[in-house]
């Protein structure tokens, strides 16, 4: 079996665009994958064809060797927008594998180690009852039962910090008034805080209601900041989105610079390289909750990873029901008494409708910074 082809897609859904990958072979299976939006969004097709002449004529099913192929000829590392477009051509390698096998990508990582993989739903609300009330309309429409929210009731760009803490506590104490104790809230400041004190600070506000983890508060640059964080902090600390790579998750990892991570299987490398990432993580008693802002392409791979990894936690999960997605992915994984269920299909489990991809027109999208008061930028 030998790649001929790898095409792109670059389709808007919801209010950004994402790029969508499928590698074809001589023998007329095909794979899909989803590459991250990193931006600039339209750099995924010149930089997947780039990639299409290093390995054209391979056999698909050599993901190993394809992956260090492709390391070794960029030469340099390969950055957000370059492991973007590798990780996605790393999902469609599996989904091909998996059918060439007639196996669900699943087996071929070592099999099943549970039969149904936990996920979170992100939700707000202008006050805690709001919120509240947001997760009992999920949980009784999907059975969700851990939600992920932001700490920020107020402005943390134009408000003193002690009261954007004391909003944050008022918020997670009134979401618990008005929820089962059962349920699990995690919040994510989404490493708009500069200072590591502050970080703490709003970590201990939140503390007394027994958060399920505390995302990536910090930028994640340093290493030894987010080493002397957790040592201080009462609740697990979550980061990872931002990192590629098994080497950089063992910089964190073995710092002690987070309880739990979160690799993003579209940004990071790709299945294969989550697989090392994790296995890095096991050894050291570090659990994953896979970052998953993303399609029902990239939660397919990311159920295969899940069903498969021991030191596994919970997988974020966007609802693709009411959107562009619907019409797009086939089939999509979706949510039962807030779980997903493994499937027995050979590959990821899911097609694509490539006439509804073509018919979706690219919409441009770009993260815009905050201005602060004083004329200076924050973080987003």
């Amino acid at each position: 079996m030998k790649i001929t082809a790898i095409k792109t897609f670059l389709g808007s859904f919801g209010n950004r665009s994402r790029g969508l990958i499928k590698v074809e072979t001589d023998e007329g299976l095909y794979g899909w994958g989803e590459a991250y939006s990193v931006g600039p969004d339209r750099s995924v097709e010149p930089i997947a064809d780039y990639i299409f002449e290093m390995i054209k004529g391979e056999d698909p099913r050599r993901i190993e060797y394809i992956m260090l192929k492709l390391m070794q000829q960029f030469r340099f590392p390969s950055g957000g927008t370059g492991l973007a477009v590798i990780s996605g051509i790393d999902h469609a390698l599996w989904d091909i594998s998996g059918k060439a096998a007639g196996l669900p990508v699943y087996m071929l990582l070592g099999g099943a180690v549970r039969n149904r993989v936990r996920v979170y739903q992100g939700m707000g609300g202008s006050n805690g009852k709001e919120a509240a009330e947001r997760a009992h309309e999920l949980n009784e429409k999907w059975g969700f039962t851990a939600f992920k929210t932001s700490p920020y009731q107020l402005n943390p760009d134009a408000n003193r910090w002690g009261l954007v803490c004391k909003a944050g506590a008022q918020y997670f104490e009134e979401i618990r008034r008005n929820t089962p104790e059962e349920w699990e809230f995690a919040f994510d400041p989404h490493a708009k805080i500069f200072e590591p004190i502050q970080a703490l600070q709003l970590a201990n506000a939140l503390a007394p209601y027994d958060p399920y983890f505390y995302e990536e508060p910090l930028r994640p640059e340093h290493i030894p900041a987010w080493a002397r964080l957790r040592q201080q902090m009462q609740v697990p600390l979550a980061t990872g989105e931002s990192l590629y790579t098994r080497f950089e998750f063992l910089d964190l990892i073995t710092a002690q610079g987070a309880d739990i991570i979160q690799p993003d299987v579209c940004v990071c490398g790709g299945l294969l390289e989550m697989r090392k990432i994790a296995a890095i993580a096991e050894a050291h008693y570090v659990t994953v909750a896979p970052h998953n802002p993303m399609g029902p392409i990239a939660t397919a791979v990311n159920v295969h990873f899940s069903a498969a990894t021991p030191n596994f936690k919970i997988l974020e999960y966007v609802m693709p029901v009411g959107t562009a997605w619907e019409k797009c992915v086939l089939d999509p994984y979706l949510p039962k008494d807030g779980y997903l269920e493994l499937r027995d299909t050979p590959g990821l489990g899911i097609d694509v409708n490539e006439e509804a991809i073509t018919d979706n027109p690219y919409l441009h999208w770009q993260r815009t910074c905050p201005v602060r008061p004083d004329g200076s930028t924050g973080y987003i």
